[in-house]
């Protein structure tokens, strides 16, 4: 294949300049949205709001978009605490009620800040429900980011299908894989794969993919190149940790290094990436200048406790 190679530099700081907040980003037109699991990551250091999905919608927020975080709460009290911690952070939601607990996570972190997570099952966002308030954003759509984790429940996996289904024929589909204990299978990430345009995936996942793919021999490079081939994909984003990042694109690959930064936490880091990626692309901006944000972004978010900091205003450009 005759791709081209483009290498990114990139900069990165742990502090924001005086008066630098999520606030200062000029409103951008369009919807995003991060459907799947809102959950609270219950680390070392106390409760925090997180989940994939919110996740990305609160870092695309940063860049001035209309951002929903799109799940179901249980009607309890951290179901209220769930959507107050949300606006709070600028997020609009739909999240309506069910029978079923707010979801919570065990995350407990190495020596290097990684972290591991122990996934309550039975939760509220295990039976998100299709409603006719769904259907309405979803047709309004310039981005959703879900997952595969989210679908371990099979209400919440036809609403996820529903709602791809429903965006206008512009909107990116982003299916960012987050493989998480042995919530997946070969099934939902294959159908998932076809409802998409862009797929987000690390090393590690692209290992598990290839052997249950049955093309474990291939380099992570060509990998790569035959997913985005087989599923007709317009972007595939590959991140290796401290081996530096990929976006492969028809006929182009971007590839990044990853900046050294003093680690607090990984939490949130990768959808920090992506969220911040693809509020750029939308913004009109090249491939290699998204990823090189993406980048710097995710970096930042290394530095600080939790999913959800407020990111500097310095880092949203190149």
């Amino acid at each position: 294949m005759n791709e081209t190679f483009v290498k990114c530099s990139q900069a990165v700081s742990s502090a924001s300049a005086p008066g630098e907040a999520a606030g200062t980003a000029q409103k951008t037109t369009g919807v995003i949205v991060g459907l799947g699991e809102a959950l609270w990551d219950c680390l070392p250091d106390g409760r925090k709001i997180g989940g994939a999905p919110a996740n990305f919608a609160y870092h695309t927020s940063q860049f001035g978009y209309e951002a929903y975080a799109v799940s179901a709460i249980g009607r309890d009290a951290l179901g209220d605490e769930t959507v107050e911690a949300l606006a709070a952070n600028g997020l609009k939601t739909v999240m309506p009620r069910v029978d079923y607990p707010t979801g919570q996570v065990k995350v407990t972190l190495d020596e290097d800040g990684v972290a591991t997570y122990d996934i309550m099952e039975g939760s509220a966002w295990d039976n998100i429900p299709f409603t006719p308030e769904l259907e309405a954003l979803a047709r309004r759509c310039d981005a959703v980011c879900f997952g595969s984790l989210a679908q371990r429940h099979e209400v919440s996996r036809e609403t996820i299908y529903r709602f791809l289904d429903a965006t206008p024929k512009h909107c990116m589909r982003i299916f960012d894989i987050n493989l998480r204990q042995h919530f997946y299978s070969k099934e939902v990430i294959q159908e998932s794969l076809r409802r998409s345009n862009v797929m987000k995936i690390n090393d590690e996942e692209l290992v598990v993919i290839g052997r249950m793919f049955g093309y474990p021999g291939l380099d992570i490079e060509n990998k790569c190149w035959l997913i985005l081939g087989k599923y007709n994909l317009d972007m595939l984003i590959l991140t290796c940790g401290v081996n530096g990042s990929y976006v492969f694109s028809r006929g182009a690959m971007s590839f990044c290094e990853t900046p050294k930064v003093e680690v607090a936490d990984t939490v949130g880091a990768g959808d920090s990436f992506t969220g911040a990626f693809v509020a750029s692309i939308l913004s009109g901006k090249p491939i290699a200048e998204a990823h090189r944000i993406g980048v710097n972004v995710s970096a930042f978010v290394c530095t600080q406790n939790g999913a959800m900091p407020v990111i500097p205003e310095h880092l949203k450009h190149v």
